[in-house]
């Protein structure tokens, strides 16, 4: 299937927006998204961005059953490692059900990975629930580590009221 991947841009938000719901089922937390494209505009479209993202789009004669030409997404952003330096975060990797197979997520996945290589990034990172074994078994496939297996690492949040709470011992000034 013919399809290209391109920079996000701020016209896409609704879009994004409507996959990452889309995500959210699959994941079954879609109760868990709070945020709207306007907040997607705002935090991926300023000055300093808090994200970046790619969208995979295909030719008007393969979209979707409900006239999607834009099929797949992938949202990410940088971080800092201590030890190694620059790092990469993919946030979602999302491809429409109807889409999968095509080569569309591997695509997205290869593009995050050449944009993270040119700012000069030495890894890629992502969290991917228990329960995804076929997300899982593409990543692991792709030569990624389960570092909860390898290592022991475990992912920690802080939010909510927890968030609030550790907010407000922080020393005054």
């Amino acid at each position: 299937m013919n399809f290209k991947i391109r920079a996000a841009t701020k016209e896409d938000c609704k879009e994004i927006s409507r996959m990452i719901l889309e995500l959210a089922v699959f994941e079954k937390m879609p109760d868990q998204v709070k945020i709207s494209h306007e907040e997607l505009e705002r935090d991926g479209f300023c000055q300093n961005p808090f994200f970046e993202c790619l969208v995979a789009e295909v030719p008007e004669e393969n979209k979707s059953k409900e006239g999607f030409t834009v099929v797949g997404y992938a949202l990410y952003f940088y971080t800092y490692s201590t030890w190694k330096g620059r790092s990469v975060y993919l946030e979602d990797l999302y491809v429409m059900p109807e889409f999968r197979g095509n080569g569309i997520g591997k695509g997205l996945l290869s593009k995050v990975a050449e944009v993270g290589k040119k700012k000069q990034c030495v890894r890629l990172q992502l969290s991917v629930l228990d329960w995804n074994t076929p997300a899982r078994d593409f990543y692991a496939a792709k030569g990624a580590l389960d570092l909860t297996d390898s290592e022991g690492w475990h992912f920690i949040r802080f939010d909510n009221q927890n968030l609030d709470n550790l907010a407000n011992e922080a020393p005054k000034d």
